[in-house]
């Protein structure tokens, strides 16, 4: 018997592509290789604008309608909440920042995304002269009971192998793939950045970011929104708060640091008035690609075998969107943007 997917990696790339098989009918395998951390630690933010230049994301709209439909769909399947909407406010340290958004607000791909009123709620634990903005249409997906849920949904229904890929037993045929014995029409690897150790798909310029995190324990602030500066921290009830996150590109591993550490004390200093104590630490590399876009695509040689990567620090958003291309692009023959395909890079290489 011929299963439609093998699909390595189970991160929110990988979840994201086996519910949207799923969703048509098709047969599915999926391998939880362990080859990255981020999904697992990851803040699982959605935030249609870059407030670090007020820039709009591209196709922020579709993105949020898509992950509203994904998220809805897979909390009904799993009968566990996962997705929270929740304003994200800046706070403001200038009148000229304030200004700045203000200008900002003008631009046609924002004007749906920043609030023009000013938040002026005082909130306990931080001082907030100039008040804060509030961008629209934002939440964050609690991605460690999402991964947990959805792995235990895949085993339960023998959907999922939790095993390292051994790719030297992977066996190519131009119209079929082989595995220990099982035969697929196709697969899909989104391992993150686990995807250096893949050898059909190493030489993509998968950089790389290292983030940090922790949580702490604050109890005299009194925060019911999501607040980003040069640090987000997220509200996750009974005194505890997620904050995050740091951006270390040249070390490649999923150990904490002295220096992260040091770097998210001095940023929540600068925002909180209150004490706080740090309960837990956590690090994972982001699956990052230097021009920013995502790796979606097929080989160059092999037209059954694909990719789904490089989601990096907004993987919770661009999942839902990004999977879907991937499948419509296998399946129907539709276009994969050229700015997120992988043939980018397989043109600077003379590859077809």
């Amino acid at each position: 018997m011929e299963t439609d997917y093998l699909i390595v990696g189970c991160g929110l790339a990988g979840i994201a592509f086996a519910e949207t098989c799923l969703q048509y009918n098709k047969s599915i395998l999926v391998f939880e290789n362990n080859s990255q951390t981020s999904s697992t630690i990851a803040a699982g933010l959605y935030n249609p604008v870059i407030l670090k230049r007020f820039t709009g994301l591209q196709y922020a709209q579709q993105h949020i309608n898509e992950l509203n439909d994904f998220y809805k769909s897979v909390e009904n399947k799993l009968k566990f909440r996962v997705d929270y909407k929740l304003p994200i406010l800046r706070k403001f340290f200038s009148i000229e920042e304030q200004n700045n958004w203000f200008a900002a607000s003008d631009k046609p791909d924002l004007n749906n995304f920043l609030s023009l009123n000013l938040i002026k709620t005082k909130y306990s634990g931080i001082d907030s002269p100039f008040d804060f903005g509030e961008v629209l249409q934002t939440g964050f997906v609690d991605t460690a009971t999402l991964l947990k849920t959805y792995h235990n949904y895949l085993f339960e229904n023998n959907f999922l192998k939790s095993e390292s890929f051994e790719f030297d037993k992977l066996e190519i045929d131009d119209n079929y793939i082989s595995y220990k014995g099982f035969k697929f029409k196709h697969i899909v690897f989104a391992e993150g950045f686990g995807m250096h150790s893949n050898p059909f798909f190493n030489n993509l310029p998968l950089d790389g970011t290292k983030g940090e995190l922790f949580i702490i324990k604050a109890p005299n602030l009194k925060l019911d929104v999501i607040v980003n500066t040069s640090v987000f921290i997220l509200p996750l009830g009974n005194d505890l708060f997620k904050v995050g996150a740091t951006y270390n590109w040249s070390d490649k591993t999923n150990v904490p640091s002295h220096e992260g550490k040091l770097e998210l004390i001095e940023k929540i200093k600068e925002i909180l008035n209150c004490d706080f104590e740090i309960l837990e630490h956590f690090a994972g590399v982001r699956p990052t690609v230097k021009d920013r876009k995502p790796l979606i695509g097929t080989h160059y040689e092999h037209n059954n075998i694909h990719i789904l990567n490089g989601l990096g620090t907004r993987g919770v958003m661009l999942a839902p969107t990004m999977a879907k291309n991937l499948f419509e692009y296998i399946e129907f023959s539709k276009p994969i943007d050229s700015s997120i395909n992988i043939k980018r890079f397989y043109k600077k290489m003379n590859l077809k």
